[in-house]
């Protein structure tokens, strides 16, 4: 009987040590996962053939001049990790925490549209209806674009309302800030346009900040409630988010816990902007709280969950609606490939936010310096591989022998209109038998030929094609952005 007694204690002793052991275990599992990802960036283009060099986190962050970042990362439908990098400011000593708050850039946009979802699921709003019929406060002004067509909110969340103002550069800490229908309208102190309708709307996706702001106004006016008030009340309260707010600009209380932006390595005067344009760019943020709010989406479609959305309407919020946008979030993939994600660039903050429809897996990557899209995506590109995402892996590309002769054909200038109101000059230069592009306000550029005509650059899916003229000089240059093409005309040089 002694003996079993003590059998019986020796084996609850190993199961209490198997119990005790087991996070540890996991710990130094989850730690070798993170460590992989920090020490794994991967560039947008590989060249065939030619190994990735590792890229450390911390040696891409002095590269691009980014002093902090933040990454929050999901697997199984919860946050797996979240670590902060760097500092909030450069030149002092306060690091990046995962409590640290960043500028969300647009990324503010698919968040405010679950509240503008929410209203619809509510009744009080529908998204095919003229949203001139809800406006109180401001209305969309009519003119022979919108005779037959109007600006509906299902048009507004998904770029395709015909509207003018793509972003917004936000307000110094000592410039004047307008209220929302002088940004409407584009009245002093506003530093951005009238937005208007141009095109007929339902017709076109166009990327507009102004069709948010658009939205903004509209719930405003049917809640009767402060913008940072409806999304606290829809959105950030139901679901614990600890360190949100869309208030602008950002309170006191806040100000302690939050980054500052920087260009070019240097803080940013008054630390950051100000963005009374709270639905396109106004989101004060984390990685985690994003990443909940991705976990939240992600159960809403699974049925497992309605604090925001039904089922219904969030396969509706992840549904494209025009060249794979949906209503707030780009969405792209089938089945298991099924993702929803925006990128953000406010002044001196960029940032991503992806996440899976059904594997339960995604990332949230944000940084307090220009140049933190593309360490973001960097770092994406290491999570995606760590946890075997299908997508997100880099493009490989062969590299083609170029006669360095041929390659001052393509010296010169070319001229870009991608708006109306904005001209963008490429000057293209070859130096000892290599492609470079100079453009006012960013560094050179190198361009790797992967044809005769059409070059790359490893850290970016954008491509240049040259094209010749009947008389086989060469007159344009296209830039291929991801599908988006914008084509520059070659300028005559001056005699």
């Amino acid at each position: 009987m002694r003996r079993a007694f003590t059998v019986l204690l020796l084996a609850l002793a190993c199961l209490s040590a198997g119990a005790a052991q087991h996070p540890k275990s996991k710990d130094v599992a989850l730690e070798a996962r993170v460590h992989r990802v920090e020490h794994g960036l991967l560039p947008s283009v590989l060249i065939q053939g030619a190994p990735p060099a590792p890229m450390e986190l911390a040696e891409r962050m002095r590269f691009y001049k980014v002093p902090g970042v933040s990454v929050a990362v999901i697997a199984e439908g919860r946050v797996e990790w979240a670590r902060g990098y760097g500092v909030k400011e450069a030149g002092k000593s306060d690091p990046v925490t995962p409590d640290t708050m960043f500028q969300a850039g647009s990324i503010s946009k698919p968040v405010a549209a679950l509240a503008a979802l929410r209203l619809v699921q509510d009744g009080r709003l529908d998204l095919d209806e003229n949203v001139n019929a809800k406006l109180v406060s401001w209305h969309v002004p009519e003119n022979d674009f919108t005779r037959e067509q109007k600006v509906t909110l299902r048009r507004l969340l998904s770029h395709s309302a015909g509207l003018t103002v793509h972003g917004f550069p936000g307000y110094a800490a000592d410039a004047p800030v307008p209220t929302l229908v002088q940004v409407l309208d584009g009245g002093k102190p506003a530093n951005t346009d009238a937005i208007r309708v141009d095109t007929v709307p339902g017709t076109q996706w166009r990327y507009s900040g102004g069709g948010y702001t658009i939205m903004q106004q509209l719930l405003i006016d049917v809640a009767k409630k402060p913008f940072p008030t409806l999304l606290r009340e829809r959105v950030i309260a139901p679901l614990g988010l600890r360190h949100s707010t869309y208030e602008q600009p950002l309170p006191a209380s806040f100000a302690a816990l939050a980054a500052t932006a920087h260009n070019e390595g240097q803080p940013i005067k008054g630390r950051w902007h100000t963005y009374p344009e709270m639905a396109a760019a106004g989101l004060w943020t984390t990685p985690t709280d994003l990443a909940l709010i991705a976990i939240e989406i992600q159960r809403a479609l699974a049925g497992r969950s309605d604090k925001i959305l039904a089922p219904a309407m969030a396969r509706q919020m992840v549904t494209a609606q025009i060249k794979n946008h949906g209503l707030g979030p780009a969405v792209e993939g089938t089945g298991a490939t099924a993702h929803f994600s925006h990128g953000g660039v406010d002044e001196g903050f960029e940032a991503f936010w992806v996440a899976y429809e059904t594997t339960g897996k995604g990332a949230v990557v944000m940084t307090n310096g220009e140049g933190g899209t593309a360490l973001a995506m960097e770092t994406i590109r290491a999570i995606a591989r760590e946890y075997g995402w299908p997508d997100y892996a880099p493009r490989e590309r062969s590299l083609a022998a170029v006669d360095p002769q041929k390659l001052a054909a393509y010296v010169g200038t070319y001229e870009f209109h991608p708006t109306p109101a904005v001209t963008i000059e490429f000057l293209v230069t070859s130096v000892q038998g290599r492609l470079y592009t100079l453009r006012e306000g960013t560094p050179k550029t190198e361009w790797l030929p992967f044809s005769e005509t059409e070059f790359f650059r490893t850290d970016s899916e954008t491509t240049l094609r040259f094209v010749r003229d009947e008389q086989g000089h060469v007159s344009e240059l296209l830039i291929d952005q991801g599908g988006d093409v914008y084509r520059g005309q070659r300028l005559k040089p001056t005699q």
